[in-house]
C-alpha cells in the first residue's frame, strides 16, 4: 500500500489532478470563514456554543444542526457558504424524481449528452430558487435570534435581506462551480468531496467537546472500537453485491462460434446509498420542529416535543420506518427489472434456468426486493447508532454523529469512490493498486 501512495506522485497527470483537487478544497475552507455582511459572527458563535445539550435546543437550532451534518456548510459560522451544497443536492434529487414522472424530462434524459446538459441546466436554476427560499428563512432566524446588528436593521431591513440572500446564493453557486471544476480537472466527484470535507472538518471540534465532559477511559475505548466497527460495517454495506450469473447466447457465423461467455449482473445491497437516510431525516425534521415550537409556546404540549427527541422511541421507530419506505421507493425508481430484462434479451444474454422477458423481470424484482430489505435494515441500524450512543453513554450530539448516520456513510462512500478512481489510474499505467489483488472488489452477499 505504501508503494501505491508513492506511485501516485510518480505519474505527472495523476499528481496534477490530486494537487488541483486539494487546492480547490483549500479554497472552499478559506471561503468558509468569510462572514455574511451585517451578522455579528462572534455573538452568534458565543450564544450557540452555550447550548450543548440537545434537549435545550430550540426548533431552529435543531434544524441548523441537521443541515450542517451533510451540507458542507455551517450555519453557526454565518458564512457565505452557510447553506453549503445542500440546495444543489436537493435540486438534483428533485429532478431525478421528476424525470421518472414527467414524460418530457424522461425523454430528455435519454437524448445522450445534450439531454443531460439540459437537465443539468434545469438543476442549476432550481438550485438558485432553493437557495433564495432557504436563505430567506435562515436570515429570518438570525434576525429573530438577535444575531444581526440592530443599526443595520433600523436603516434598511429589506436591503439587508436582499444582500444576505444574494450572498448565500452566490456562495452555494460558487461551491457548485468548484465541484464542477474538480470533476473536470481533478479526481473524484467534486460535490461529494466538498460535502466530505465539511463533515471531516468537524471532527477536531468533536474531539475537543469530548475532552470537556467527564468521561472515563473505558468509555473512550468502547467509542474507538465502536467507531472502527461501524466504519467496517458501512464499507461492507457500500460494497456488498448480489451477483446474478448471466450467460451470453452462442451464435455461429460461418465456421466460427461467437458468444457463450459467462458474466455477472451486480445488484448492490444498498442500491439507494445515503438517499433513504437523507429523505427520512428531512421528513422527521418537520414534526420535530413543529412540536418543539408548540412546546415552547404552550407548555402543556411539551410531551409532544419529548416524543420526537432524537433519543426517544417514537422518533427512532418512525425514523426506521421511513428509511425502509424510501429505500424501497428509491430502488423502485432507479432499478427497472423489466427494462433490464429487455436489455439482456436484446443483447442475446439470459439468466440460466430462466426464460428471457417477463420471467427474468419477475426474478430480478424478487431478488432486488429481498436484498433491499436487508440493505434498508443495515442502513437503519447505522442511522440509529448516534441516538443509542447519546442515550446509553451520554455522549454529545456532535460526537455521536461520527459513530453513524448520514455523515459517516457519506465519508465512507466518497472515500471508497476516490480510492477506486486513484487505483484505476494506477492500474491503467501498469502500477499496482492499494490492495494485493490490485483491485477493490465488492463483497458477495
Amino acid at each position: 500500500m505504501i508503494s501505491a501512495f508513492v506511485s501516485i506522485f510518480k505519474i505527472p497527470e495523476l499528481r496534477k489532478k490530486i494537487i488541483f483537487t486539494l487546492l480547490m478544497l483549500c479554497i472552499y475552507r478559506v471561503g468558509f470563514y468569510i462572514p455574511l455582511p451585517g451578522v455579528d459572527k462572534n455573538q452568534m458563535k458565543a450564544i450557540t456554543d452555550q447550548v450543548t445539550e440537545d434537549e435545550d435546543k430550540t426548533a431552529a437550532e435543531r434544524a441548523a444542526d441537521y443541515i450542517q451534518i451533510f451540507t458542507g456548510g455551517n450555519l453557526r459560522q454565518s458564512s457565505l457558504f452557510g447553506l453549503g451544497i445542500m440546495p444543489y443536492i436537493s435540486a438534483s434529487i428533485i429532478l431525478q424524481l421528476l424525470t421518472t414522472v414527467i414524460p418530457s424530462l424522461e425523454k430528455l434524459s435519454k437524448e445522450g449528452t445534450m439531454g443531460r446538459k439540459k437537465i443539468q441546466e434545469y438543476t442549476r436554476w432550481l438550485t438558485v430558487g432553493l437557495c433564495i427560499v432557504q436563505g430567506a428563512f435562515i436570515l429570518g432566524w438570525m434576525v429573530k435570534s438577535g444575531f444581526v446588528y440592530s443599526e443595520i436593521l433600523e436603516q434598511n431591513r429589506i436591503l439587508f435581506f436582499m444582500m444576505g440572500v444574494c450572498a448565500m446564493t452566490a456562495g452555494t453557486v460558487f461551491l457548485m462551480w468548484l465541484g464542477e471544476q474538480i470533476d473536470e480537472y481533478g479526481i473524484g466527484n467534486g460535490i461529494s468531496l466538498i460535502i466530505m470535507a465539511g463533515i471531516v472538518s468537524r471532527m477536531p471540534n468533536a474531539v475537543i467537546s469530548l475532552k470537556r465532559i467527564d468521561i472515563n477511559p473505558l468509555t473512550i475505548v468502547v467509542l474507538i472500537i465502536a467507531f472502527i466497527g461501524v466504519i467496517a460495517g458501512a464499507i461492507f454495506i457500500t460494497q456488498a453485491q448480489r451477483r446474478i450469473p448471466v450467460q451470453q447466447a452462442k451464435t455461429t457465423r460461418g465456421r466460427r462460434v461467437y458468444g457463450g461467455q459467462k458474466q455477472y449482473l451486480p445488484l448492490r445491497l444498498n442500491h439507494g446509498g445515503v438517499i433513504p437516510i437523507i429523505f427520512a431525516v428531512t421528513l422527521m425534521q418537520f414534526p420535530t420542529i413543529i412540536f418543539k415550537m408548540m412546546a415552547e409556546r404552550w407548555p402543556s404540549c411539551s410531551w409532544l416535543g419529548d416524543a420526537f427527541l432524537p433519543t426517544s422511541f417514537v422518533y427512532n421507530f418512525l425514523y426506521i420506518a421511513l428509511i425502509y419506505f424510501f429505500a424501497f421507493f428509491w430502488t423502485t425508481v432507479q432499478f427497472q427489472p423489466k427494462e433490464v430484462a429487455n436489455n439482456l434479451r436484446d443483447y442475446g444474454s439470459f439468466i440460466p434456468g430462466l426464460r428471457p422477458g417477463k420471467r427474468t423481470a419477475e426474478y430480478l424484482e424478487n431478488v432486488m426486493t429481498r436484498i433491499t430489505y436487508v440493505g434498508a435494515g443495515s442502513l437503519a441500524l447505522i442511522a440509529v447508532i448516534p441516538a443509542l450512543v447519546m442515550a446509553l453513554m451520554g455522549i454529545p450530539f456532535g460526537v455521536a454523529t461520527f459513530l453513524g448516520g448520514t455523515g459517516l456513510l457519506i465519508v465512507v462512500s466518497v472515500s471508497l469512490d476516490l480510492v477506486q478512481k486513484i487505483e484505476t489510474q494506477l492500474i491503467m499505467r501498469n502500477y499496482s493498486g492499494f490492495m494485493d489483488s490490485g483491485k477493490i472488489k465488492g463483497s458477495r452477499s
